[in-house]
């Protein structure tokens, strides 16, 4: 029996051309949804020409992309121009790799269970191998280690020693084996491209990050000043709501105990979902997710009224196209994110839980996540229309003096609660809710207290040429 993570060659490549289709779908008709809740939001009637109730939109503005003039200006640095586009669309795409859209199964892990066994049994272990292939200090080790957590046993024969060890305990507790678990979660489908990685969110927030190169690419190699404006906001933007974003998912981690995201979400099937008891982190997570998408109120890097078009000035036909859908799958992929670590993904208390299998079940988690993520994107397409922009020094204001500390305070206030071991029932977990909800009340009367009167500059004004003395005004 293999005793390793299976890796299926077909089943990874045709969930890739069915996610990726499902993407380009999904984006186009977003954006038809978007203008159809700008309407809605503005009083207006909407995209109502093409096909019913406006419906073949997205197909006649995907035509008109594929044929308008692919125009690219004499003063542009031609390779780092045409490769800005492909890196945002890129990126995007990339970081969905781990994200799962659908139910996951946990995968599971090799405990040392050697000190959970009795003396006799720990010998009848010990008899079933050659003890020359490992030393006596690694078996001392062995039966020192604490057997809550995972252990990754570096020898052949200490990995025999704790498989023996851990069918021996499973036995008399009449549950499957590692191997037994390992078989049946290899012979499973797992609705994400890249299961069981262990870094799964810190691969998702690594290449989100790089998403900045595009913006800061395409502005710089327009050789525009207002797109190199647009730019240089845009990096400044993204990396100051990196760290918020981070910081705010600490929680979540330290929870779950791990960074694989099908291990967060069983946690919140068992224990509750996260924003429940870390309402904080997930306004701080979700904050970030707009600013990192650019989306109103954070918007900047494309401000009309300021920069023109923004980053983009220059492009057209499909290289605009190709900008537009890296934000649009940027959307998606973080509003899956959001339902992932704090909404529960697949899971629905007393309708999806992980007891329950079989091809219906399946049918309904996969409706039941990509139907909060649809929620999701609705909330950023509402938002839209119900906050103003931000000015600029506002909105680096509120990255690093506000939100900065919350997320902070909010980790610190999970260390303490996985401390005291209040994290293994959801009655423990409860007793972050009053902790965040002190903490949102106490920041809003701060920002209360804090003065808002700006500093007024007292300005010299001459005057023309004839006028008989200076005058002074207060602006």
């Amino acid at each position: 029996m293999s005793l390793q993570y299976d890796f299926n060659f077909w089943v990874t490549l045709i969930l890739i051309v069915v996610v990726m289709g499902a993407i380009q779908g999904t984006c186009a008709y977003m954006i038809l949804a978007e203008r159809k809740i700008s309407a809605w939001a503005q009083d207006r009637v909407g995209p109502n020409r093409v096909g019913p109730l406006g419906l073949l939109q997205p197909i006649a503005d995907g035509v008109k992309f594929l044929l308008k003039e692919e125009v690219i200006p004499t003063h542009v640095d031609k390779v780092f121009y045409l490769l800005a586009p492909a890196i945002a669309v890129g990126t995007a795409l990339l970081a969905f790799a781990v994200v799962p859209f659908g139910p996951t199964t946990t995968p599971p892990v090799l405990i040392n269970r050697l000190p959970d066994l009795t003396e006799e049994q720990r010998k009848d272990v010990f008899a079933t191998f050659d003890k020359s292939d490992i030393t006596q200090e690694a078996l001392a080790e062995l039966a020192r280690t604490a057997s809550t957590l995972p252990t990754w046993q570096q020898t052949m024969a200490g990995r025999k020693l704790l498989l023996e060890a851990d069918r021996v305990y499973a036995g008399q507790l009449g549950e499957p084996a590692f191997e037994e678990r390992l078989k049946a979660y290899n012979e499973s489908i797992q609705f994400v491209i890249a299961p069981h990685l262990d870094i799964g969110i810190v691969f998702v927030f690594a290449v989100s990050s790089l998403a900045v190169y595009g913006i800061v690419l395409g502005g710089w190699s327009s050789n525009n000043k207002y797109s190199f404006l647009g730019s240089l906001r845009s990096s400044a933007q993204l990396i100051s709501y990196e760290i918020p974003l981070g910081m705010s998912a600490l929680g979540v981690m330290l929870l779950a105990g791990s960074l694989n995201m099908e291990r967060m979400i069983a946690d919140q099937a068992y224990h509750g979902w996260n924003f429940f008891w870390q309402p904080t982190a997930c306004l701080l997570f979700i904050t970030s997710v707009f600013a990192e998408c650019n989306r109103l109120p954070f918007d900047l890097p494309e401000a009309e009224q300021e920069l023109v078009g923004g980053y983009h000035t220059e492009y057209s036909a499909m290289k605009f196209a190709l900008f537009f859908l890296g934000e649009y799958t940027h959307m998606i992929t973080t509003s899956f994110l959001v339902v992932t670590l704090f909404f529960g993904g697949w899971h629905l208390p007393w309708i999806a839980t992980p007891e329950q299998s079989g091809i219906g079940v399946t049918v309904l988690k996969v409706a039941i996540i990509g139907g909060k993520m649809i929620l999701f994107v609705v909330f950023y397409m509402l938002i839209r229309w119900t906050l103003p922009r931000f000015r600029f020094d506002q909105l680096m204001a509120l990255a690093w003096k506000v939100m900065m500390p919350l997320a902070l305070i909010n980790f610190l206030c999970v260390v303490l609660v996985k401390y005291l071991g209040f994290d293994q029932s959801w009655q423990g977990r409860a007793t972050l809710l009053p902790a965040a909800l002190v903490l949102l009340t106490g920041a809003a009367y701060l920002t209360v207290l804090l003065p808002r009167k700006r500093e007024r500059k007292r300005i010299y004004f001459r005057g023309h040429e004839i006028a008989p003395k200076a005058k002074t005004a207060n602006v």
